[in-house]
């Protein structure tokens, strides 16, 4: 069975749908501010250049998503599911970045609350693989749940320490 990396997931505040180009303008907007990126290891995708390098990588992934708030169909942010691995039974949730004036509430919450609950249909655990410098992005993970679970590399070959959420046993 193919894991559906594009699902429509909506919560009380924000919904997510398969990213499209028509998507671009709304997400380089949410993420034009430097301080979106100060942890990153890409620090200036704040950029139009690096902005769109990231977009069309995400559009070409099959596995992002276009995050809007609900209740002003904003768009604000992004998210994918990457690397289904049937056999681990494992994938990892990643790329998510919100627009500065969603974060410390609970539209990271929810977000993430969504696509675990999606994957959690067909996995028994998902990753998330975060820059050890990236501290505001651990903590996030540990937010929802996410412990520690060693180092792994990323696509791109850079150690991120690896974070992980296993379904929980009375999961229906």
């Amino acid at each position: 069975m193919s894991f559906d990396r594009q699902a429509w997931l909506t919560g009380a505040l924000v919904r997510l749908r398969p990213l499209t180009a028509g998507d671009l303008p709304g997400l380089r907007s949410a993420a034009s501010d430097p301080l979106i990126w100060a942890q990153h290891p890409d620090r200036r995708r704040h950029t139009p250049q690096a902005f769109r390098r990231f977009f069309d990588e995400a559009l070409g992934s099959g596995g992002a998503l276009t995050v809007e708030d609900v209740a002003t169909g904003e768009v604000v942010g992004t998210s994918r599911f990457h690397g289904y691995d049937p056999a681990a039974g494992e994938i990892e949730i990643g790329w998510t970045f919100l627009a500065r004036k969603y974060w410390g509430g609970a539209f990271n919450g929810e977000l993430k609350h969504l696509m675990l609950r999606h994957a959690f249909r067909q996995v028994g655990s998902v990753v998330f693989l975060i820059a050890p410098e990236n501290v505001r992005s651990r903590r996030a993970a540990e937010k929802i749940g996410a412990v520690p679970d060693g180092r792994r590399l990323d696509g791109g070959g850079r150690d991120c320490v690896l974070y992980r959420v296993t379904r929980p046993a009375d999961y229906r």
